[in-house]
C-alpha cells in the first residue's frame, strides 16, 4: 500500500518506499497515470484506512458519526481516529505500532480507570487513565519496551508517566496535532457524493 499510494503510511524501518518508489506491478517505474478528482479522493480515503488499521464499514460509520456533529467534519473525523484506544496506546509509546497496539488492546493488557478494556475502537475521554494492567508489566514484551518509553515523545494532549506504564488523556488534539498524511476534506467529499 505504501508503494501503491507513493508515500509512507506504515511505521516499519523496512518500509518498501525506501527501495522502489515506484507503484507495485509491471507497468510500476515505466507508467505515469493521471489520477481523476474521484481518484485523489479515493486514495485519500485508501490513507487514512491504512494508517488507522480499519476496515470500510467501520470507517463509514466515523464518518456519518462525525457528520452529524457540528463543527469541521474532516477535524471531527481525525479527532475521532486519534482517539481510538488503540491509537492512544500507540501515542504513548506502549506499542511500536498501531497493529502492534491493537493486539495489546485486544489481548486484555490495558486498563482505563482501573477496568480491562479490549475494544480497540474505544474512544477516549479527557481525564480518562490509560494504563497496563499490573500482571501485563512484567511481561517480557513490556519490560524490553521500558528504555523506548524513556526516550518516548508523546503528544501535548497526553501526559505520559513511563515509570507506571500509564498515560493520562489532558485534552482532544486540536490543530497541529491533527495534521496527517491525508486530507480529511478529501475524504469528507468523497463520502457525501
Amino acid at each position: 500500500m505504501c508503494r501503491r499510494v507513493g508515500e509512507r503510511l506504515c511505521t516499519s524501518d523496512k518500509c518498501p518506499t525506501t527501495r522502489r518508489n515506484y507503484p507495485p506491478g509491471v507497468h510500476g517505474p515505466t507508467s505515469r497515470s493521471r489520477l481523476t478528482p474521484y481518484g485523489i479522493q479515493l486514495l485519500e480515503k485508501q490513507k487514512a484506512k491504512r494508517i488507522y488499521g480499519i476496515l470500510e464499514r467501520q470507517f463509514r460509520n466515523y464518518i456519518e458519526r462525525a457528520s452529524a456533529k457540528r463543527g469541521d467534519t474532516g477535524e471531527i473525523l481525525v479527532r475521532m481516529l486519534e482517539t481510538r484506544l488503540d491509537n492512544v496506546v500507540y501515542r504513548l509509546g506502549f506499542a511500536s505500532s498501531r497493529a502492534g497496539a491493537r493486539q495489546i488492546v485486544t489481548h486484555g493488557h490495558i486498563t482505563i480507570n482501573g477496568k480491562k478494556v479490549d475494544v480497540a475502537s474505544y474512544i477516549v475521554r479527557v481525564g480518562e487513565v490509560v494504563k497496563v494492567a499490573e500482571l501485563s508489566t512484567q511481561k517480557k514484551y513490556f519490560m524490553a519496551r521500558v528504555a523506548a518509553l524513556t526516550e518516548h515523545e508523546t503528544p501535548s494532549w497526553l501526559k505520559l508517566d513511563s515509570a507506571a506504564f500509564s498515560g493520562t488523556i489532558l485534552s482532544l488534539p486540536e490543530g497541529e496535532e491533527l495534521k496527517q498524511n491525508f486530507r480529511p476534506k478529501l475524504i469528507v467529499e468523497f463520502y457525501s457524493r
